[in-house]
């Protein structure tokens, strides 16, 4: 299993395959990026020194890179230009079946978990909005109704009102975080103007960032205790990336108001707003650059959640990110 030290010392790299096809070869023990066009070799990285590589785009896998992958426990996350995965190559801890054994024992109307991940989002979007500093009445009547939502969070006990709570917290937020950024509303998945397309793309390089310190652990990701069970859905890793929405959130609004991201970034086609090939990867490597800037947080947060799952801990125990 990994320690902190293997956070500390083994690096996350994100390969962009979008306009090149780049090929993975292993020569002399170490992983070479190749340019399949002019058979060149990019870059050259011990295997020991990687901890995950995110391949965005079309490259050759090889079975000597997977066989050094797998010893020295190098996670791949292969995904099509769009972002949306391809293939999770690991070698994760799927033999710890007593952690599985205690996923599956947790009742499904047993909230307590649930709770805590809820509480600690909204706690970071609270903080968000605080950090800005603004006066206006929007954010401090928002604010004012997080202290509330934070107070009422402890007193709900069932899982209806925990899902309605969360909702009503989301629409508070965004409204207020992004005034004055033209934003309209969220609407996920629907790409409906450039911002919440923004959003999208930052929340789907969260999603797969997270399944990467989850596997670790060898979690079911199907198992979730917010996040109920649906075909295919990593519902765990749905609830594990809630606490840390707040970094795609943050440098959304940072990188708008800098004038870094632009609405003229975008496309409209068949009706939804898509980022323009030629921007696409400023997009995703200020996201990535983001969360792995935090990895040795998000994987203390997750070896913590583990921890607290597999000893049964009381909710004092429970991990919180804190932005």
């Amino acid at each position: 299993m990994y320690t902190s030290k293997d956070i500390q010392f083994r690096s996350i790299f994100v390969i962009n395959c979008r306009e090149h096809q780049k090929s993975l070869r292993v020569l002399n023990g170490e992983l070479y990026l190749v340019d399949q066009e002019t058979d060149k070799a990019l870059t050259k990285i011990p295997f020991q020194k990687i901890l995950a590589l995110f391949i965005i785009g079309n490259t050759t896998v090889t079975s000597p890179l997977l066989e050094k992958c797998r010893r020295y426990s190098v996670a791949i996350s292969l995904m099509k230009p769009s972002l949306k995965q391809i293939a999770f190559i690991s070698d994760p801890a799927e033999a710890n079946y007593l952690l599985r054994h205690k996923q599956y024992s947790v009742r499904l109307d047993d909230i307590t978990f649930a709770k805590n991940i809820v509480k600690n989002k909204v706690m970071n979007q609270c903080e968000l909005l605080r950090k800005t500093r603004k006066k206006d009445l929007l954010t401090t009547n928002a604010i004012e109704y997080f202290k509330s939502a934070i107070d009422t969070l402890d007193c709900i006990d069932d899982y209806n009102s925990l899902m309605g709570l969360e909702g009503s917290a989301s629409k508070v937020f965004f409204k207020a975080y992004f005034d004055g950024l033209n934003w309209n509303k969220r609407v996920p998945h629907a790409h409906i103007d450039p911002i919440n397309t923004m959003l999208d793309i930052g929340y789907t390089i969260l999603f797969n960032y997270i399944e990467v310190f989850v596997r670790m652990f060898g979690f079911d990701l199907y198992r979730g205790v917010y996040h109920r069970q649906w075909f295919r859905r990593k519902s765990l890793v749905c609830d594990l990336m809630e606490p840390f929405r707040c970094l795609v959130d943050a440098q959304l609004r940072k990188s708008l108001r800098l004038g870094q991201f632009k609405e003229s970034d975008f496309k409209l086609f068949k009706g939804e707003y898509e980022v323009k090939n030629d921007e696409a990867w400023k997009y995703y490597q200020t996201f990535f650059e983001t969360l792995i800037s935090r990895k040795s947080e998000v994987f203390s947060y997750i070896q913590r959640y583990y921890r607290s799952f597999m000893k049964g801990q009381e909710c004092v125990d429970f991990p919180y990110f804190t932005y």
